[in-house]
């Protein structure tokens, strides 16, 4: 008799159980389901699956740099229980000011870099302190953001496009910025490195350092954080400062693979750079999150929009098909923690 409750328990946990497991694992069975995809959808080519070339590959790396860099950033905000709209923008303005600073202004290349980078912490850090001391929400704080750094690159670019050209004279940028936009061996993006680089230091801050555990002690409790003595407000004004110097990477990154900068640079990246961490199996609601799943999720959204790409699928569908992503990864989140299925 005491064994029927038990095993109808079991019953109703098993659900939970599964669905638990799917969001722990969502990221790598995403990417697994999309290459999957990826093999069955591709168009061939003299009989080779085109989305498996070696040049399809390097184009699938290569897009992912500057998303997976925003996104590293955004792991540490959503952890924290923030969010960050105004990446893209941010992006956007230091690729501008890149562009303008080595062609227009005849900056010298670390001087440059240098203050690119600063800009972006700077900007990161403000939004993070408007919103932790006047307990504005994140979300109002960084959409102002986002159109202050909209309002900037017009103003830093002068409403125009900005070509970089390589050399040594006036009106030039120094060669070595050019290498962002090589391959190594021919085959390896330079700007996937520089991703890899700061993926890697970015898992072991949030992994093995004492600042990673107090941002997810942060998210996953702040008024126990602040009880056990963790300066709160101080951790999250250096998450938006995180997201404003992975920002200002990825516009340096822009501007040396593209060899341009645009006011409407980095548009739309914020969405892609959020979607890469849901769907990595970042808790929406704070508190837990991983690197590997980010960039598992930022792999997973280059290799569906490729595979979109390869059948002609149009950019609005592409669009639709992230959002979608975003809905269910976010759905089961929800699901789970609301019914206890997944720990906190």
């Amino acid at each position: 008799m005491s064994t029927t409750p038990t095993s109808a328990a079991k019953a109703v946990e098993s659900p939970r159980s599964l669905l638990a497991w799917l969001v722990r694992f969502q990221s790598l069975l995403g990417l697994i389901l999309v290459v999957v995809a990826g093999i069955v959808f591709s168009p061939r080519r003299h009989g080779h699956i085109l989305f498996l070339g070696a040049d399809n590959v390097a184009n699938i790396i290569r897009s992912i740099s500057e998303t997976g860099i925003l996104a590293l950033g955004m792991t540490f905000v959503i952890i924290a229980a923030g969010i960050d709209l105004s990446v893209g923008a941010v992006l956007g303005l230091c690729s501008v000011l890149t562009a303008t600073l080595l062609v227009n202004e005849g900056w010298g290349l670390w001087s440059t870099l240098s203050l690119v980078i600063a800009t972006g912490v700077i900007f990161g850090a403000v939004q993070g302190l408007i919103s932790a001391r006047l307990r504005i929400q994140a979300f109002i704080v960084t959409l102002a953001g986002l159109q202050a750094a909209r309002g900037l690159s017009l103003i830093a670019s002068n409403n125009a496009f900005i070509n970089i050209n390589y050399g040594t004279g006036p009106g030039s940028a120094p060669p070595a910025f050019g290498v962002l936009g090589e391959r190594i061996g021919g085959v390896f993006p330079v700007a996937t490195l520089v991703f890899v680089v700061l993926a890697v230091a970015a898992a072991f801050l949030l992994n093995n350092t004492r600042y990673g555990r107090y941002v997810v002690a942060v998210g996953g409790n702040e008024k126990a954080a602040r009880l056990s003595g963790i300066p709160v407000n101080s951790i999250k004004i250096s998450v938006y400062a995180l997201t404003g110097f992975a920002s200002a990477i990825a516009g340096i990154v822009h501007a040396g693979q593209f060899s341009f900068g645009s006011p409407n640079d980095g548009t739309g990246y914020e969405l892609n750079a959020i979607a890469a961490v849901v769907i990595g199996g970042t808790d929406l609601f704070g508190g837990a999150g991983s690197m590997v799943g980010t960039i598992a999720g930022a792999v997973m959204l280059g290799a569906l929009a490729n595979i979109l790409q390869l059948n002609d699928v149009s950019a609005a569908m592409q669009l639709l098909a992230t959002g979608a992503i975003i809905v269910i990864a976010a759905a089961l989140q929800t699901y789970v923690v609301g019914r206890g299925g997944a720990k906190r």
